[in-house]
């Protein structure tokens, strides 16, 4: 008999593979009466730590169940939204329909001398990974340079597509605000401010540009004072735009907002300051995030899907892990826009 392998202790158990994986990664959810059985049966059949080879991508077929494969989303602050905890929620069932394990490996905010990403990622616990919500620079390229299939929603500006590892799932958002944009002018406003941490992330940049294309094709200028670009601190969003509101000298009519997060902001702002919305000021956002009660039901936004989104996130991993030789893929997803009463003004 050759090397004892994990699948011989679960097909000896009849039990799956992932249970036996989960004993000896030392992961929860293994009962203590089967936790020792199924130590037991691997001393019984000779089983050697060093000996499993099978959890390596190449030696798995996902058309027969993905039995024993392991994928962790990687995430960084998945609680700061419920735009992000929906997305994983999806994934998660998603997974579990493929008979696919899923651990969550969480990563810091932003990057600190001599930190290390875990175990989870750099060993062989994982075939593959989803990564969502991670912009810090240096821990995007630490997760880029793993050699294992990928899947990146969303980039950062300084990455360039030939240089990334993983296919490329990207929220459509340059034509998509371009409309936005368009529809403002049309109706009259001409004095249009944009707000969103350009530097942050791709899509914020295309949404960015979306707006720039949009002003420059109806010939009005904008002026780079009404615009809050660049970066903006993770933490103080908050403060950060309404001291930039504070000391505008030429008070736009619209502001052309980045995120449902964002145009929260402004509006908020508005109301402190008696500034009727739409009348005075017109604002859209983007990402159809309906935790903002107060405006979730008027705002003019994009509205995202987030259960096909997680969906599709899925469905890409898995062509990437049957694949992994084919050509790099940067997938668009286009979603509808909203026109609420946040832009509904005479």
């Amino acid at each position: 008999m050759g090397k004892v392998t994990m699948q011989d202790i679960a097909d000896a158990l009849s039990i799956s593979r992932v249970s036996v994986w989960k004993v000896f990664h030392e992961y929860p959810g293994v009962s203590s009466s089967l936790k020792n059985k199924i130590l037991s049966k691997a001393e019984e059949l000779g089983y050697s730590t060093g000996s499993d080879t099978a959890c390596t991508q190449n030696s798995h077929s996902l058309a027969s169940g993905g039995n024993g494969i392991v994928v962790s989303v990687v995430v960084s602050r998945p609680d700061t939204s419920i735009f992000w905890t929906n997305i994983i929620h999806q994934i998660a069932k998603e997974l579990a329909q493929h008979d696919i394990s899923l651990i969550y490996t969480y990563l810091p905010d932003c990057y600190t001398p001599g930190y290390q990403l875990p175990d989870t990622l750099t060993g062989r616990m994982v075939q593959s990974i989803i990564m969502l919500n991670v912009y810090d620079p240096v821990l995007f390229r630490m997760l880029n340079q793993l050699s294992i299939p990928k899947v990146f929603l969303d980039s950062i500006p300084g990455i360039s597509d030939q240089n990334l590892s993983g296919d490329l799932v990207l929220l459509e958002g340059r034509d998509s605000i371009y409309e936005i944009t368009s529809f403002l002018i049309e109706k009259g406003r001409t004095n249009i401010g944009f707000i969103g941490a350009t530097n942050y992330a791709r899509t914020n940049m295309e949404r960015y540009h979306g707006y720039e294309a949009a002003m420059n094709n109806y010939h009005l200028p904008f002026s780079p004072a009404n615009c809050l670009t660049g970066d903006i601190g993770i933490n103080t969003y908050r403060e950060e735009i309404f001291h930039f509101l504070d000391n505008l000298t030429d008070f736009p009519d619209a502001f052309v907002c980045v995120s449902d997060f964002v145009a929260n902001l402004v509006i908020q702002y508005a109301q402190e300051h008696d500034i009727c919305i739409p009348n005075d000021l017109a604002v859209s956002g983007y990402d159809g995030n309906n935790e903002y009660g107060n405006i979730s039901a008027d705002l003019t936004t994009v509205q995202i899907d987030t259960s096909g989104l997680g969906k599709r996130l899925v469905h890409q991993l898995l062509y990437r892990m049957e694949n992994p030789d084919a050509s790099q893929e940067i997938v668009y997803l286009r979603y509808k826009i909203f026109y609420g009463k946040t832009t509904d003004f005479h």
